[in-house]
């Protein structure tokens, strides 16, 4: 049995011909992983570039392949994340898993936009992708799409990443690193499977349970803006937030939760926003462990404006969640219960 076929030991296993062949479905979106080499450098093509180089894995299982997107992953944007969900929510009921080919620079905000989306999918959906093309003979593809598939056919329900021999819940990915292989982390929440040389190892007391019918939930409002606080940022970036039409802010704060208030007032700036129907939600810009703004007067303050915490979710669970829930209403006090709502596991509370 060739090390590109992999088992579960945790839960159950699943050994070289010990089961039926699993029904896959591939959806593809374009990304480094299906991409060539033109005259204005990397470009993504389609699916076939990426059956044509995975090699002996693809013969485990029962792939179908589906063409839905051919883009660098810079360009999928809220329009691209419903085409991706509703292509997901249409074949759930038809496969044993999802695995969806992503460029990797946004993947992780694609993968948390899908958690919020798609809540209590019934099949794993894998998002996966490569460093180096599929074509390169040392591509980081064919190991990836290997661990996305057996994820997929691990009957094991919920949105993931996987990547590097990791597979992590797609609301707590992260990419950290723009070259290495081990792009990806999972960021304040355990790594929900490795791959070793015993398989695919997964812990399932990490992978939220899944509890009612899944039902697709793609309206969201894009106009939603993330700021980076630096120890000089003008406050009057706030105004014109508001003049814009901006509908939800989400702040990166420092340390474990603090905004300036002294000659360059943050905190005022919040209350405005807020009074203007605005959601504030304020996070961290460390990348781990949780933040917790009622620790020092410099995010106290900011709390009792009524800016939302996001504790321990990355930033780019907070701002899909903020889209998503912008999209389910307007409400500041409903915003806040949703935000003190684990939903997918972006947040422990």
């Amino acid at each position: 049995c060739l090390i590109l076929t992999l088992y579960i030991m945790k839960g159950g296993s699943a050994f070289c011909g010990e089961n039926p062949m699993k029904k896959i479905l591939m959806l593809t979106t374009g990304g480094t992983i299906a991409s060539l080499p033109s005259e204005e450098g990397l470009a993504p093509t389609g699916a076939d570039t990426i059956l044509s180089h995975m090699g002996p894995s693809a013969a485990n299982y029962d792939i179908t392949t589906q063409e839905i997107l051919t883009l660098d992953s810079t360009n999928i944007q809220p329009e691209e994340w419903k085409i991706i969900a509703e292509a997901i929510h249409q074949n759930i009921r038809l496969y044993d898993g999802i695995v969806v080919t992503h460029g990797t620079d946004t993947m992780a905000y694609t993968a948390s936009m899908m958690s919020f989306m798609l809540r209590n999918v019934p099949i794993p959906v894998v998002f996966t992708g490569s460093q180096v093309p599929i074509a390169s003979p040392l591509s980081d593809a064919p190991l990836n799409l290997t661990c996305a598939f057996a994820m997929a056919a691990s009957a094991t329900p919920g949105i993931f990443v996987a990547f590097d021999r990791k597979i992590m819940l797609g609301c707590r990915s992260v990419k950290v690193r723009t070259t290495a292989f081990d792009a990806f982390e999972s960021v304040n929440y355990p790594y929900a499977g490795v791959v070793d040389s015993s398989g695919l190892n997964l812990d399932r007391s990490v992978i939220p349970p899944q509890r009612g019918e899944c039902v697709l939930e793609d309206t969201v409002d894009s106009d939603v803006y993330l700021l980076k606080l630096t120890p000089g940022t003008n406050p009057k970036l706030v105004d014109l937030m508001i003049e814009a039409g901006c509908h939800g802010i989400v702040i990166e704060a420092f340390g474990i939760g603090g905004l300036q208030f002294v000659r360059r007032d943050f905190v005022s700036k919040i209350e405005k926003a807020i009074d203007a129907g605005i959601p504030v939600v304020v996070c961290s810009q460390c990348l781990y462990e949780r933040s917790d703004f009622s620790v020092y007067q410099v995010g106290q303050k900011a709390l009792a404006k009524g800016a939302i915490q996001g504790f321990d979710m990355t930033r780019e669970a907070a701002v899909t969640k903020l889209m998503w829930a912008l999209g389910h209403t307007r409400d500041l006090g409903e915003i806040r219960a949703m935000f003190h709502t684990n939903l997918a596991g972006e947040i422990a509370l």
